[in-house]
């Protein structure tokens, strides 16, 4: 299992293959800044990292939250208010019977002291898989696929959105755009794993 770990870059947080100095950023954050104020994963995706995704999501393995929480907690930006998970449209819920970044979140703020509001980002369209899609199509598949609940719970604050996979960044972007817009001061995003090449999530 391979961690991450600096040099990478100052927006999106892709490991550099060497030290580029203090805020350099690659080129794709250079073209295109991001919304959000870096990605944060433990590890990059690869055979173990999947096995430990899959058995907590599909698995009920939910202790798995508690090691990956561990993980993530080194990565936690010092002067963050809020934990936020990225949320699971109800009928995911139904079928799986928790939302994994929930129980994440839920652990990091144990750990943290980072309090964790568990229902203020609510997903209120369920949307495809967003595997094989382009960037066009994902980004129009979670268009108008999330809401803040009560805008005054992120209004001012530095929100962490909490999630186990990081893949395209289409997910992160919309929750992102939501909770900026809502009035959040800025949104850093803290995952278990990062997808760093075309390997495909589940």
């Amino acid at each position: 299992m391979r961690f991450l770990a600096p040099p990478w870059c100052a927006g999106c947080h892709v490991p550099f293959d060497y030290d580029r100095g203090a805020g350099a950023l690659c080129g794709t954050c250079l073209a295109d800044p991001p919304l959000h104020s870096g990605v944060r994963a433990a590890v990059a995706y690869g055979d173990v990292a999947r096995t430990v995704a899959l058995r907590l999501k599909y698995g009920g393995r939910t202790g798995f939250a508690e090691t990956v929480a561990l993980a993530m907690l080194r990565l936690m930006p010092d002067d963050v208010d809020l934990l936020v998970p990225v949320p699971l449209h109800r009928w995911r819920i139904w079928s799986r019977g928790f939302n994994q970044a929930a129980l994440i979140a839920t652990r990091l703020s144990a750990k943290s002291g980072v309090p964790a509001n568990l229902t203020s980002l609510r997903r209120v369209k369920a949307t495809p898989p967003l595997r094989g899609l382009g960037a066009k199509g994902r980004a129009r598949a979670v268009s108008g696929a999330f809401r803040v609940a009560a805008p005054s719970d992120v209004r001012g604050k530095a929100v962490v959105l909490v999630d186990d996979i990081y893949t395209s960044g289409a997910t992160g972007d919309g929750c992102t755009r939501i909770l900026l817009r809502a009035g959040a001061s800025r949104v850093t995003i803290l995952c278990w794993a990062r997808v760093l090449e075309d390997a495909g999530a589940d």
